[in-house]
């Protein structure tokens, strides 16, 4: 009889950290493939509706697909309530509001603002699973959020425009889901939280893709966004990254997204042509900074433990 391996907690935090790493690569091209499907207020391409929820009935059916071939176990009662809530934020949440902003502001704005990601995911693990944060990552986390604001304001001419709220809504959005679907993956499989997630939206994802299918023509490149929102960062990328916030911790692991505005403001300059100027990298650093600070103040507290699965579960090969 073959015994399982004992916890290696050191082992299971470096497996988050890389996990995490590659998450945050995938997702990193998730601001500026958003644009390039749907394109400037100038010269609009998908509907940022299709784009929201086409993307997430593609990856809607590949779960569906998926969740079949291995024979996954259908989620607990218990479970079924975190599932949806997950969905309402990654699915319809994030994707809605990241889609109609980009449309407003360029890449490079919503990856500034993007990078508040990070803290608001500490934010929301330390109050969702009830972990005690200091003082001091607290003070990070409203400098952050101060900076934010005056990035958007300042960009805005001195107020902050509609784009700006929904990008904020979205940074919220996706806190709430990253950390929901992480306590979901103490219980199952990580890509099948996602999975599963995908598919109690289908109902309501399928029917609007196919309403709002474009009925002009756009361009290739609008369609190759399109493709990389839906493959990558709606379904692919959340099989790295809720694994990584299961194994390493949710109020740890977030603060690698701290590479994701960078890489999301580098790549947007040969994708879409946009250009960085020195003040918007002096923000994004500062912003940055705060994140790096948060990361090493300490979380005093254990996180609450996760509520084991009601029913037992039997694991799919």
């Amino acid at each position: 009889m073959q015994h399982a391996s004992p916890p290696n907690p050191a082992a299971d935090a470096r497996r988050g950290l890389w996990l995490g790493v590659l998450g945050v690569f995938l997702f990193a091209l998730t601001i500026p493939m958003t644009r390039l499907a749907g394109g400037p207020a100038s010269d609009p391409q998908l509907d940022p509706l299709f784009v929201a929820l086409g993307r997430a009935a593609v990856a809607g059916l590949l779960s569906l697909a998926y969740l079949m071939l291995t024979r996954a176990p259908w989620p607990t009662p218990a479970q079924w309530p975190p599932l949806a809530l997950t969905a309402s934020c990654v699915v319809f949440g994030f994707p809605l509001l990241m889609g109609y902003a980009v449309r407003e502001v360029d890449a490079i704005h919503a990856s500034v603002i993007s990078g508040l990601l990070p803290l608001a995911t500490a934010v929301m693990a330390a109050l969702v699973n009830r972990q005690r944060a200091s003082l001091g990552f607290w003070l990070c986390a409203l400098a952050g959020t101060a900076l934010v604001i005056g990035f958007a304001a300042w960009r805005g001419g001195g107020a902050l425009v509609v784009a700006d709220a929904w990008l904020l809504g979205a940074v919220l959005a996706g806190a709430l889901g990253y950390v929901s679907g992480a306590r979901l993956s103490a219980q199952m499989k990580p890509e099948q939280v996602i999975s599963w997630a995908l598919v109690l939206a289908l109902p309501m994802t399928l029917p609007v893709a196919i309403v709002a299918w474009p009925t002009a023509p756009v361009r290739a490149s609008a369609w190759l966004g399109f493709g990389y929102v839906a493959l990558f960062s709606m379904w692919l990328g959340f099989f790295a990254w809720y694994r990584a916030l299961a194994l390493g911790g949710a109020l740890r692991v977030s603060q690698v997204q701290l590479l994701q505005p960078f890489l999301s403001m580098l790549l947007a300059v040969p994708l879409l042509g946009e250009k960085l100027d020195l003040a918007t990298v002096g923000f994004a650093l500062a912003v940055m900074g705060t994140v790096w600070l948060g990361r090493r103040m300490p979380a005093a507290g254990a996180p609450a433990p996760v509520p084991p699965a009601k029913e037992p579960r039997v694991s799919s090969a």
